[in-house]
């Protein structure tokens, strides 16, 4: 099990591997990068990049998106995963902004929460991204790559990746952390054919060990 001094080693051996880590999500504002990254779950990001732009020139701003149907703005993305759900998610996230926060996207993690599809992720994301807020957000490649270095135990929770990784890294490098596991794990350490032999951390990662053996 990695402890805390291995752990920020690796994670600057991967800020070398991929500097300046940012997120994939299109977005011009708080409100344009709260929508997305909700439309974004169980769906990858370069599909939701493909239906916000038409999505937000109908729907600029909370007011209009919340006076819209769902069945509206399901036109705009019928092509990404559960946009049934998603669809109603939206609007209804939307006339949350307008009648409980004045237009304006909340900057706490009790009131992004509060919203209709918003999940600590989602919230991690809008506040580190948008706000500046050091937050850590833990997805499908956070998870993956933790588990497997490991840092945390098979059986450990989002939760517990959260609180292993922010207790390991200074506050400055949690944004430009969690952003850098996940272009790591699209790029380098994906679910299947990891590209252990490219990877700085392998000799010291259990499945990279055992990758690198069968060469």
């Amino acid at each position: 099990m990695w402890d805390d001094n291995r752990m920020r080693w690796g994670m600057h051996q991967l800020f070398q591997l991929i500097p300046d880590a940012q997120g994939a999500l299109h977005a011009e504002s708080a409100y344009q990068l709260l929508i997305a990254v909700i439309l974004s779950a169980q769906t990858t990001d370069a599909a939701v990049n493909k239906v916000t732009p038409a999505l937000f020139a109908a729907y600029p701003t909370p007011a209009a998106l919340a006076a819209a149907t769902p069945t509206d703005i399901e036109n705009y993305i019928h092509t990404i995963g559960l946009f049934h759900t998603k669809a109603k998610h939206i609007q209804e996230t939307a006339h949350r902004l307008v009648t409980d926060f004045e237009s304006t996207v909340p900057q706490t993690h009790q009131e992004l929460e509060s919203l209709p599809g918003v999940g600590r992720k989602t919230a991690n994301v809008v506040l580190g991204d948008a706000f500046g807020v050091p937050s850590f957000a833990v997805d499908t490649h956070v998870t993956r790559i933790s588990k497997r270095l490991p840092v945390v135990l098979a059986k450990a929770s989002v939760t517990d990746i959260e609180r292993r990784w922010t207790a390991a890294l200074p506050k400055d490098e949690w944004v430009q952390g969690h952003h850098t596991l996940i272009l790591f794990g699209r790029q380098y350490c994906m679910a299947r054919r990891p590209r252990c032999a490219e990877c700085p951390l392998a000799a010291y990662c259990a499945t990279g060990q055992k990758n690198l053996e069968r060469r």
